[in-house]
């Protein structure tokens, strides 16, 4: 017997939407080039200031968070140029894979998958190789669940010409990744994570060094052309047609952070994200990440679990939608997001999915016992939220 059931989104992207945010899209068409959206445009655009946490002018794009990483590469560079790839999973490899399709010269810093790059190791490659216009790493290694030390890479890169590049597509209003007082010369996020959005649109940002970068570039670019948007930008508007109810969706996500605070979105995160962390090594299972990001939970996978069918069983039968592992990882890691719209009790019901879905395929579980913990660690941030 088939009982009702809700579905229940804990995938790393796409992630739960405010349904009023939602809603906001269902607004009656404008045009995008009225002065009342190029209002609405400045709004955004001061909002986007105050998430990245930088007086930097910040750009979107209609595109996923990949787009913002392709014009950063067209952007800033020439054919020919080196730049230091941090690779420690699937989104390390798009950095590379990108750079190489562009003609650059992709020193890449292999990481194991689950391990947080080793500073020392950036800078050695920064020493063997002093023209390296840049380093590209992610923040949150997405993939793996992984944390890479930023503000250290920040460090190693203020006292050198050499830029440092983040996909900050996981990390952007999860945890403190302030811009300008780090040193971060580009960063870039997008909607479907952090921001609570649909998919469809990428943000990126440059510092002034970068924009100095920037004047040398001899990479084509068209559509990714910040050239472009920046003239735009002077004028109020966007270069090309803009995905405009996205941006509506968009201003009404940035004005409610702005009226939560970042500290408060910040203490948010890392309170669920601790929360499952204690909750799952209390049933037993092992985190895959040595250095776990607030943004999202990696489990490996407890022995003689087919992990597949486990992902599709909750799915199909309870509505609970977790994600697995990409590439070499498949089979082997569950991944619990906290991004989105979800509260505290959110999190008790995937730790409640997971406990009674391993319990379903032969794995020794305490039933309860995972929520419990959580609900221990929850109670002081819930009576003082």
């Amino acid at each position: 017997m088939k009982f009702l059931s809700k579905k229940y989104l804990f995938t790393p992207g796409p992630v739960p939407v405010a349904p009023q945010v939602l809603l906001t899209q269902a607004q009656p068409m404008t045009h995008h080039r009225l002065p009342e959206f190029s209002e609405i445009l400045k709004e955004i655009r001061s909002g986007l200031q105050y998430l990245f946490q930088t007086k930097e002018r910040v750009y979107f794009f209609a595109s996923s968070g990949t787009g913002a990483m392709e014009a950063a590469i067209t952007n800033l560079f020439s054919p020919g140029d080196k730049v230091i790839v941090v690779e420690g999973g699937k989104f390390g490899e798009r950095w590379r894979e990108l750079a190489g399709t562009f003609g650059l010269n992709p020193i890449t810093i292999k990481v194991p998958w689950g391990k947080a790059v080793d500073p020392s190791d950036v800078e050695r490659a920064l020493k063997e190789h002093p023209s390296a216009k840049a380093i590209l790493v992610q923040a949150c290694e997405t993939s793996t669940g992984v944390k890479h030390p930023v503000p250290d890479l920040a460090k190693l890169c203020k006292e050198r010409e050499t830029i440092l590049v983040v996909d900050g597509i996981t990390a952007v209003g999860v945890y403190p990744l302030p811009m300008d007082e780090l040193g971060i010369d580009v960063l870039i996020t997008g909607s479907q994570k952090a921001l609570s959005l649909p998919p469809g649109l990428s943000f990126i940002a440059l510092s002034q060094k970068a924009r100095e970068l920037a004047k040398s570039s001899k990479l084509p670019k068209y559509y990714f052309s910040l050239a472009k948007e920046d003239k735009a930008y002077d004028k109020d508007t966007t270069a090309f047609t803009p995905a405009v109810s996205l941006l509506l969706a968009l201003r009404e996500m940035l004005n409610r952070i702005k009226e939560l605070t970042l500290e408060r979105l910040f203490a948010h995160y890392q309170a669920i994200s601790s929360a499952c962390r204690k909750a799952v090594s209390a049933i037993g299972l092992s985190l895959f990440p040595d250095v776990p990001s607030e943004s999202l939970t990696v489990i490996k996978a407890p022995e003689g679990l087919p992990t597949g069918d486990f992902l599709k069983f909750v799915r199909d039968k309870w509505g609970i939608i977790f994600a697995g592992g990409q590439d070499a990882l498949k089979g082997k890691i569950i991944r619990i997001t906290h991004m989105g719209d979800q509260s505290p009790f959110d999190l008790l019901i995937a730790i409640s999915a997971l406990e009674l879905g391993l319990k379903h395929f032969g794995i020794k579980v305490e039933l309860g016992l995972g929520v419990k913990t959580a609900e221990e660690e929850l109670y002081s941030y819930l009576a003082n939220s």
